[in-house]
């Protein structure tokens, strides 16, 4: 029988499957391309992604728990950032 986390390690937890899962830093994800056929605005879905991670990462470094909403809704949007780079072909496959 396994343990659930804490709300500490299920936040450093989904940061760190965020940050193996998104091209964040990718040059190539910071450029429209699309010429018009874009759908939602990559560098600004990343930025949106890099605030929040940044955010939760100096918190937690202060001592500050995530409640368990904040946890599901960094991953909510996450996941949705993540739809909106598949839609662009911004994750390989």
């Amino acid at each position: 029988m396994s343990r659930k986390p804490d709300r500490t390690t299920a936040m450093k937890q989904l940061i760190a499957d965020v940050i193996n899962e998104l091209p964040l830093y990718e040059p190539e994800s910071f450029i429209c391309g699309s010429k018009g056929s874009c759908v939602g605005c990559p560098k600004k879905l990343l930025e949106m992604v890099d605030g929040e991670l940044s955010y939760w990462q100096s918190a937690m470094e202060r001592g500050i728990v995530p409640q368990f909403d904040e946890i599901r809704r960094f991953g909510k949007m996450c996941n949705s950032v993540r739809r909106g780079l598949d839609r662009n072909n911004l994750l390989s496959a």
